[in-house]
């Protein structure tokens, strides 16, 4: 975070439990995929924070070969799911950015929002964070191999669909 942040901004994060901070970001800590938030000064009394979440494409997240249209239909999917994050929020959040990208095979999902409650604005963003991470499970393409960390995320749900030798469907 930079200095011309609101000090309050930044002790928000501090003392929110779901993040960690790290340089000029908070670390999101309740989801497997890399997830950060940090805010800045505008010319109005809100701040402005941005959350970025990275999580591997389609083809980064399996140990198979992926086919071309699989790829482009599991993205073009997620980019359009995540379009409804705001509903995530409890509160009425209008997103000023909202950027779906690939880059170095990572989805990497970009939002950006003002909010002039700074006390409520980190779990504006651990919400964000935590539906991308949901959508992403929800859009898991059965019949891939999986590798970490979305392995895992399988194997937590599929542990809290009562399969605890893990061998079952996916619970999708």
């Amino acid at each position: 975070m930079t200095a011309d942040v609101p000090d309050q901004a930044v002790e928000a994060f501090e003392s929110h439990d779901a993040f960690e901070r790290a340089g000029e970001w908070f670390e999101v800590t309740t989801t497997a995929f890399d997830a950060r938030a940090t805010a800045a000064a505008t010319d109005g009394p809100a701040p402005r924070y941005t959350l970025e979440v990275r999580a591997p494409t389609l083809q980064a997240a399996t140990a198979d070969d992926v086919g071309a249209s699989v790829l482009e239909g599991w993205f073009d999917t997620y980019e359009r799911r995540l379009a409804d994050a705001p509903m995530a929020v409890r509160h009425d959040v209008e997103l000023a950015e909202r950027r779906v990208f690939e880059e170095a095979g990572d989805a990497v999902a970009v939002f950006g929002f003002e909010w002039g409650n700074v006390d409520q604005a980190p779990a504006i963003a651990k919400a964000l964070a935590e539906y991308v991470e949901g959508t992403y499970v929800e859009g898991i393409v059965p019949g891939y191999e999986y590798v970490p960390p979305v392995s895992g995320l399988l194997a937590d749900a599929r542990q809290a669909g009562g399969d605890e030798a893990g061998g079952g469907p996916m619970p999708l």
